[in-house]
């Protein structure tokens, strides 16, 4: 089946039909109509796959594809045209110029936690490139994945956009296809197997990853702003967004104050109860709702089933011991390195030149491993995960999780070893912006990074000696939404971009095209065979090249 879709919409490119630029423009209005008048639809099935408020998927999915598809398309006749490029005077007359040309058969694979966003966004620069898409929807929101095979060969081109649904079988399967490019969004792992099998065609590819995107705050920083943004940032759509705020590093003069201001404003948002409100989703399945519950404080998350009180107190007191163990082992194995625990610092001071060097591909630099990060130990803190500021609140029943902020937080604790995709907010007291810096390049490149801070200094050294997919000072997830900035990581947390031009140019190869009259013929002067003459030309040429 995945065979013989491919092959019909490879028919369908061959044939021509997917470039003019009118076939272009009525695919793009049609995905417009298809995200507006279906409203209610896509509300609705992301609130059955996630527990998604209204307002989110509005505004954080449906606005955006409509506003994508509305900006490239108006930007057609000027990103498809012949743009001319100067030809060396050597050469002349000549002239040369390049032209953007459709791809051909592209795949798009998306992932559950903005499912119409991550599936419909991509597809608009491709559409706009003049592809014939497939896409391949995420299982594990099977709601969304329905309506959108429902709704696309309603409104867009059937013979040139395709939706499979299915599992690892059905993409497997399409990976196996030699696409002209794919296109996918979702986590390393995979990102790895889609990437050595289209290494098996040479095909090119976009991946989208993630990674643990760091937040910085020091004493500069208004903290009730700061506080605000970085609990939007985070709790938006329950914490499952790649480019979320994962980690908090605060400078020791402001980091309590600051957790306990994000608990404030997260009552702001969601009132003393965010069960209760309508504008706080859930987490997409029970197995990953399972992993986020073991990244809480031992004792924290109540035991499935319920049992008789002698297992209780038993239960009570392996989880004290495996605390214990857990920080015990942090003490032993962490000294010198990532996990160092320093003692009580001085004020947030600034880095200085030169201090760090942006991290290399594999997450490490050379000063960051001589010197290590200084992140402090908070007293009275026993937990490798930190103490709960607020939250720590589940139901199993409901796949709910309580935003949770973790203030004096572990390097070594499991919250800290990988995404993690929740509402889990780890606060770490970091000595110093150099500090900070330190941490971030000994790991793997994230895919954004933040910095809450109003010192110049502090900021310019963020953007030399960091490297990220984004950078963002005082605005988590903005450059998310706009066209008009290319979105991508970099090492670990992906390759390549897209969003507007981007976009179109991802799906695109831009292809180089120069002529040059037959007469005069120009060239001879420079055909076989080379004499004397000749070659004091050649020299006279390479002293005015």
């Amino acid at each position: 089946m995945t065979n013989q879709t491919f092959e019909q919409l490879k028919k369908t490119y061959e044939s021509g039909r997917t470039r003019p630029l009118a076939w272009r423009r009525a695919q793009l209005n049609a995905l417009r109509r298809l995200v507006t008048e279906n409203r209610d639809a896509f509300v609705s099935s992301a609130m059955a796959d996630l527990g998604k408020p209204a307002a989110e998927t509005v505004l954080m999915e449906l606005n955006l594809v409509a506003g994508e598809a509305q900006f490239v398309r108006n930007r057609l006749s000027l990103w498809t045209a012949r743009h001319p490029k100067a030809m060396h005077w050597m050469l002349q007359p000549a002239a040369g110029w390049t032209i953007a040309e459709p791809k051909g058969v592209v795949l798009i694979i998306s992932p559950w936690n903005y499912p119409v966003l991550l599936a419909l966004e991509p597809m608009a620069d491709a559409l706009a490139a003049g592809n014939a898409v497939c896409l391949k929807p995420s299982e594990l929101s099977p709601n969304t994945s329905k309506l959108l095979a429902e709704l696309v060969p309603q409104y867009l081109d059937s013979e040139a956009v395709r939706v499979v649904e299915g599992g690892p079988k059905e993409t497997g399967e399409l990976l196996k296809c030699p696409f002209n490019h794919i296109f996918y969004t979702g986590g390393g792992h995979v990102g790895k197997i889609v990437m050595r099998a289209a290494a098996e065609h040479l095909t090119p590819v976009t991946l989208e990853l993630g990674g643990k995107s760091p937040c910085f705050v020091d004493r500069t920083a208004d903290i009730n702003v700061a506080a605000r943004r970085i609990a939007w940032g985070k709790f938006t759509n329950a914490g499952q967004t790649c480019v979320a705020p994962d980690y908090v590093l605060a400078t020791p003069d402001v980091a309590e104050a600051l957790a306990e201001r994000i608990a404030v404003a997260i009552t702001e948002f969601y009132g003393e109860d965010p069960k209760a409100s309508p504008d706080f989703g859930r987490i997409i399945n029970d197995r990953h709702f399972e992993r986020l519950c073991k990244l809480l404080p031992v004792g924290t998350v109540p035991p499935e089933e319920p049992s008789s009180p002698l297992v209780q107190v038993a239960s009570a007191v392996g989880a004290a011991m495996d605390m214990v163990g857990r920080r015990f082992n942090a003490v032993t194995t962490g000294r010198g390195g990532a996990g160092e625990m320093a003692g009580s610092a001085n004020n947030a001071a600034k880095p200085t030149a030169g201090s760090n060097m942006a991290a290399a591909d594999d997450g490490a630099t050379a000063s960051a491993a001589v010197e290590p990060s200084k992140i402090h130990k908070v007293p009275g803190v026993f937990d490798l995960a930190g103490r709960i500021v607020c939250g720590g609140k589940v139901d199993r029943a409901a796949r709910y999780i309580a935003p949770t902020v973790l203030y004096g937080t572990s390097p070594d604790a499991p919250v800290m070893k990988e995404e993690f995709f929740g509402p889990i907010l780890p606060i770490l007291v970091v000595e110093d912006a150099e500090s900070a810096i330190r941490f971030i390049n000994k790991r793997s490149r994230p895919l954004a990074a933040y910095v809450f801070s109003r010192d110049h200094e502090v900021r310019l050294t963020f953007e030399r000696q960091t490297s990220s997919g984004a950078l963002g000072y005082s605005l988590p997830l903005g450059h998310l939404l706009s066209s008009r900035l290319p979105f991508g990581g970099v090492g670990a947390s992906g390759i390549g971009t897209y969003h507007g031009k981007a976009g179109f140019l991802t799906f695109s190869h831009v292809k180089t095209v120069v002529t040059k009259p037959q007469f005069p013929d120009t060239l001879r002067l420079v055909y076989p065979p080379f004499n004397e003459a000749k070659a004091k030309l050649f020299d006279i040429i390479a002293k005015f090249s």
